[in-house]
């Protein structure tokens, strides 16, 4: 049995109870990623934000002529 025909076969409120449960893991990994890079000393400074500012493309729009 593949992993899709396992899920289909679940119970419907088993399946709601863990796609709630994936989403606040989701919600959760968001949340503490950020308070542990700014615990571990990962938070960007001026001069990287600035570099990346450099690499980054810039998008130019040019309007057609009809």
């Amino acid at each position: 049995m593949s992993l899709i025909n396992y899920y289909r076969s679940l119970h419907p409120r088993t399946r709601m109870l863990l796609g709630a449960g994936v989403i606040v893991y989701g919600t959760l990994g968001l949340y503490l990623s950020d308070v542990a890079e700014e615990k571990l000393g990962f938070t960007p400074t001026a001069e990287d934000k600035r570099k990346l500012d450099e690499i980054v493309p810039k998008i130019r729009t040019v309007e057609r002529r009809d």
